[in-house]
């Protein structure tokens, strides 16, 4: 087959896909309601979601620029670091990178993991675990804090042990894998490094600023890093969201199609309800719309965030759905979107498949422990 008779076919199919999706979809909603209700929840999205989100992720990055600028970030990192050895089988400066993930998104793993000096800590086929280490912690803080902004503190705080088992699960699936697979990357990835500075290395002598600048600088750098990663989230949330909403939602509260924002034709929740006995035995969701945010959580936790208020307004946004879906969107956190670059600029492209189903799995797993957690809780 030539590559031109390829390219036709190709176009042909995404054509039919394209047009019969968006053609059932006008048939039930009719074809101008449906095009002002992507409009509508889209625009939606952006003035109750987005800016929300960046409100949050602004607050959060100056308060993370201020836990690193007075030590806090340092402390926590040698708190956990006897953890590192025993459960997630890395070494404690690992745990750097959590904090960092957590507080941020998670490429920020990827840009310790290219330093030569925090790599010499680690065996090959542990540094190609970080993938999988740093994005089980992805933008934890802010769906901590949306989780909280909900009212349900405990639950939110259950779904973080959750995510924290499911980080370990992926972890160890991936380092199983890689070895299985690639026995020789059982070994360093380069030579240690001295840490001590050589005379060669003069020492650079910061300027001294006071308190009061030291805390507003670090708030203002941490504030515009914060609107980065809110600009970053963007198109995840209005385009992902708004179509996830029109594969979810049905009419609301109107009673009938009239381009409103966030209606749609129910089908996610129609396929989910053939095996509703998983979702209600594993998860304990009893509104299947909430199949809708682990889903989204799979390209992009930011986009997941955005369904929220709308599961808030149905009233399904319950104790156990905040822990699970806490847990869920804290582990996978868009991992799909971000493995294969995060392994890519690592140069170990060829291990993407088995990243993504160690951390399919973990994320799964998350759910159930953080859904059985709440379970316990309840019962206190």
């Amino acid at each position: 087959m030539t590559k031109n008779k390829k390219a036709i076919i190709e176009a042909l199919i995404f054509l039919t896909i394209l047009c019969g999706g968006f053609g059932l979809l006008a048939w039930k909603m009719g074809s101008g309601n449906l095009l002002n209700t992507m409009m509508n929840t889209a625009h939606s999205l952006i003035l109750n979601v987005v800016l929300y989100l960046m409100g949050i992720t602004v607050l959060t990055g100056a308060l993370s620029k201020l836990m690193a600028e007075f030590g806090v970030v340092t402390l926590l990192e040698k708190l956990l670091r006897p953890l590192m050895k025993p459960l997630f089988n890395l070494p404690g400066v690992a745990a750097l990178g959590a904090v960092m993930t957590f507080l941020s998104d998670n490429p920020a793993i990827i840009a310790l993991s290219k330093d030569k000096t925090f790599a010499s800590y680690f065996k090959k086929y542990q540094l190609v675990s970080l993938t999988n280490f740093g994005t089980a912690f992805g933008m934890g803080f802010v769906v901590l804090i949306t989780m909280i902004g909900f009212g349900q503190a405990a639950p939110a705080l259950i779904g973080l042990l959750g995510a924290f088992c499911g980080s370990i699960i992926s972890t160890r699936l991936m380092q199983r894998s890689v070895l299985k697979s690639y026995p020789e990357m059982d070994s360093p990835v380069v030579e240690e490094i001295s840490h001590k500075r050589t005379d060669a290395e003069p020492e650079v002598q910061e300027e001294k600023k006071s308190l009061f600048m030291r805390i507003l600088d670090s708030m203002l750098d941490g504030g515009k890093n914060g609107v980065e990663l809110g600009l970053q989230i963007i198109p995840g949330v209005v385009i992902i969201t708004t179509l996830v909403i029109l594969l979810t939602f049905g009419v609301g509260s109107a009673g009938e199609y009239n381009g409103s924002a966030n209606q749609g034709v129910p089908i996610l929740p129609w396929l989910a309800e053939k095996i509703d006995f998983v979702f209600k035995g594993l998860f304990g969701f009893d509104a299947m719309q909430l199949i809708a945010f682990p889903m989204t959580a799979l390209g992009a936790v930011g986009a997941a965030l955005g369904l929220l208020p709308s599961f808030n307004a149905a009233g399904i946004l319950d104790g156990n759905a905040i822990a699970v879906c806490t847990a869920i969107g804290m582990c996978w956190s868009g991992y799909l979107s971000t493995h294969t670059a995060m392994l890519d600029s690592l140069g170990y492209r060829h291990l993407i498949s088995k990243a993504i189903v160690s951390h399919t799995i973990a994320g799964l797993c998350a759910g159930i422990i953080a859904h059985f957690a709440y379970l316990g809780f309840s019962l206190l």
